[in-house]
């Protein structure tokens, strides 16, 4: 196989710490060893440098003097692992010039991701109930005793609420000041919301779920982070999993809120008998490739996603949510080093099986 290049498309900020090798939680010697592994080399990009009328983009490519910017010919495939939504219009004039750019978009609403996922039957029972904004909010109430509000664009934990039933109209409303770390609880009236509350409704747009009782590790609730990729052959596969463990006393998973990551193996050995972990791992993966396969009909260029999946602690499975730009790095946090290089070769492997017959990107 000849060398050639696959475009990596990063955000401005993380594309300027390339030369010094601060590039947050994206691996650049993963990316490197994964491309060589498939006679590719890996070329950084940000979209300003990338010029469609040339064919020319201006690049970071790794040489004997460390990273140096370099005037190429624009890749004909592009991995991109920058925030676009599915709206932008830099990403639509390269896609306009034939250009092949997987994970298209990777920030979707987390509305748009239920909404398609409710219209397969045989989805829908692995979706909590879901109503959105402050009339779904008093619906909800009437409905059930524990709720979760997650913001629609939200990510990383951020904004995330619940709403506990303490007695009668009375409720436990908790959530994260802005720039703390500590979560606060206070009571509310269902009858009566407080200002803030209504106010966090009104200035963007939020779901309303019932909360999952998911399985807990010494009193700890936690999911799994499935990551789920396209590679040679352009087939989804399971790259692998990983759970979340919620930080002592919270309720949120995220590890940038104090979750920890652990083998997925492990935590489910934790929860549950010897057999009915193994079988909750089957039943998780094929649910994930279920997911996958259902979000590629609506979701253009979809190839690299982690979903968010949670079981109860009576063994029932459901989907929480689906991250478009799958971080990664949980992987190594749990130990589970050779699936975190796995999860950055597989996506060189689909890049690769783009470029042997660029007519197969349309075809999955």
């Amino acid at each position: 196989m000849g060398q050639k290049l696959v475009g990596i498309l990063l955000n401005a900020a993380v594309h300027r710490g390339v030369p010094r090798l601060k590039t947050g939680q994206e691996s650049l010697e993963s990316y490197e060893e994964a491309a060589a592994a498939y006679g590719l080399t890996p070329c950084f990009l940000k979209l300003a440098d990338i010029d469609t009328e040339s064919g020319f983009s201006i690049a970071y490519i790794k040489g004997s003097q460390g990273y140096r910017r370099a005037v190429i010919p624009t890749p004909g495939v592009i991995h991109n692992r920058a925030i676009y939504s599915q709206d932008s219009s830099g990403i639509e004039r390269l896609l306009r010039q034939g250009l092949l750019i997987y994970n298209t978009c990777n920030r979707y609403g987390k509305e748009q991701i239920h909404g398609l996922l409710e219209q397969n039957e045989d989805l829908q029972s692995y979706l909590p109930v879901t109503t959105a904004g402050l009339p779904g909010l008093k619906e909800m109430m009437d409905l059930y005793p524990d709720l979760i509000l997650k913001p629609c664009r939200g990510s990383i934990g951020k904004g995330v609420m619940r709403l506990t039933h303490y007695s009668g109209r009375s409720w436990t409303w908790s959530y994260l000041p802005s720039r703390s770390s500590r979560w606060v609880s206070t009571f509310v009236d269902q009858d009566v919301l407080p200002r803030m509350l209504r106010a966090r409704l009104a200035a963007e747009s939020y779901l309303v779920q019932e909360r999952i009782p998911l399985a807990e590790i010494s009193g700890r609730p936690f999911d799994l982070r499935v990551t789920v990729q396209r590679g040679w052959g352009g087939t989804w596969q399971v790259t692998g999993m990983f759970a979340k463990l919620a930080a002592p006393g919270g309720f949120v998973s995220n590890i940038a809120r104090g979750g920890e990551a652990l083998s997925a193996s492990y935590a489910l050995d934790q929860a549950f008998p010897g057999e009915a972990a193994a079988y909750l791992r089957m039943t998780v993966q094929t649910l994930s490739l279920a997911i996958a396969r259902e979000l590629e009909h609506s979701l253009p260029g979809l190839a690299d996603i982690g979903l968010d999946i949670g079981i109860t602690r009576n063994r029932r499975i459901y989907f929480i949510e689906c991250n478009g730009r799958d971080q990664r790095y949980g992987f190594l946090k749990a130990g589970l080093r050779g699936t975190w290089k796995e999860s950055y070769r597989r996506p060189m492997a689909y890049a690769r099986f783009l470029l042997e017959d660029a007519s197969r990107y349309n075809s999955y």
